[in-house]
C-alpha cells in the first residue's frame, strides 16, 4: 500500500462526506428543537426546510449549501506517523480534486488581483493548524468556514474589569447587530487568550473540536455556556431569522492563561451548515473516524 496515495484518497473522501452531510449530533438538535421547543409556524417551517435540505444534499450528493467555504484543516501528527513534511501536499492535492470532483465552489480568492484561484488553493490556503501529539498516526480534521457566517466573527482586547460581564454585553451585540445575516440558528465559538491570535485560534478550536451540548468540563465555564445560550435564545431572532426558537444551538468556551493586562475574546461563529469531521489515519492504513 502506498501510504501516500491512501492518505490522499481519504481526505478527499472526508472533504466529500463534510460538504454533503451535518454531522448526527446537530441533526439531533434540530429534530428536538423542531419537535419540542419551537413554536411558531413560521420557525417550525424553516427547521423543516432546513432538515428537508440535509435529506436532498445526501440523496443528490451535492453539497448541503452552494457556499462550500474556506477550506480549512486542524491537523494532529504522531511522533511516529511517516509523511509529517508531506501533510500540507496531500491535503492541497485533495483539496484540488474535491473541487473538481464534488465540486466545491472555487472560493478561494487572491485580495491583490480578486482573481479566484479556481482550485480552492492559493497563498496560505487551505488553511492548515498544526498540532504534534503521541502516536504513529494522524488526525485530520475538516471544517471549511462560508462567508455569511464569517461577517459577525469578531475578536477584540478588554481590559480585565469586569470581563465576563462585558463578553455577555458583546456576545449580545454581535446577535442583535447582524441579526439574520449569519443564517441562525447558530453554533458559537469563544475563545479567551492573553493575546488576540490566542484567542482566536482557542475559538475555533473550540467551535469544531466539540460535540454539540457536550459542556466544559470547568463548571465555571459550563455555566457561562448555558447562560450564553439562554440570553441569546430569549433574542428569539429564530431559523433564518424568522423569530422564536432557536437562534442558538450551541455555545462552546475554551481559554488560555492570560497576561495581568490584557483580557482578548474572539467569537468564531457557524451557521447552521455546522460542516465538521475528522478522521485518524495509522501508519498502518487503518482508519477511524473520530468527530
Amino acid at each position: 500500500m502506498n501510504l501516500e496515495d491512501y492518505v490522499k484518497t481519504q481526505v478527499k473522501n472526508l472533504i466529500k462526506d463534510v460538504t454533503i452531510k451535518l454531522p448526527q449530533d446537530l441533526l439531533n438538535a434540530l429534530k428536538f428543537y423542531l419537535d419540542n421547543i419551537a413554536g411558531s409556524e413560521r420557525a417550525k417551517f424553516m427547521l423543516k426546510s432546513i432538515l428537508m435540505n440535509c435529506e436532498l444534499a445526501i440523496t443528490e450528493e451535492v453539497p448541503i449549501c452552494q457556499d462550500t467555504g474556506i477550506p480549512t484543516f486542524i491537523v494532529r501528527i504522531g511522533d511516529y506517523f511517516p509523511l509529517k513534511s508531506k501533510i500540507e501536499n496531500i491535503l492541497k492535492y485533495a483539496v484540488m480534486e474535491a473541487t473538481k470532483e464534488i465540486p466545491l465552489r472555487p472560493n478561494t480568492t487572491c485580495p491583490i488581483t480578486n482573481k479566484l484561484s479556481g482550485s480552492n488553493v492559493g497563498r496560505y490556503v487551505p488553511w492548515i493548524d498544526y498540532e504534534l501529539v503521541e502516536g504513529d498516526y494522524v488526525d485530520i480534521f475538516y471544517v471549511p468556514k462560508g462567508g455569511g457566517s464569517e461577517y459577525p466573527c469578531k475578536a477584540l482586547t478588554i481590559t480585565p474589569r469586569n470581563p465576563w460581564n462585558m463578553l455577555k454585553r458583546l456576545f449580545l451585540k454581535i446577535l442583535t447587530k447582524y441579526h439574520a445575516m449569519p443564517c441562525p440558528p447558530l453554533i458559537i465559538g469563544i475563545g479567551i487568550g492573553g493575546t488576540i491570535d490566542m484567542a482566536v485560534k482557542i475559538a475555533k478550536k473550540a467551535l469544531y473540536l466539540r460535540r454539540i451540548n457536550e459542556r466544559h468540563d470547568e463548571k465555571f465555564i459550563a455555566r457561562i455556556e448555558e447562560e450564553l445560550i439562554d440570553l441569546g435564545n430569549r433574542l428569539e431572532v429564530g431559523p433564518h431569522g424568522v423569530g422564536d426558537y432557536p437562534t442558538i444551538i450551541d455555545v462552546h468556551i475554551d481559554y488560555a492563561y492570560r497576561h495581568p493586562a490584557t483580557f482578548s475574546i474572539a467569537f468564531i461563529i457557524s451557521c447552521w451548515a455546522y460542516r465538521r469531521g475528522g478522521i485518524r489515519i495509522y501508519s498502518s492504513g487503518k482508519i477511524e473516524k473520530i468527530l
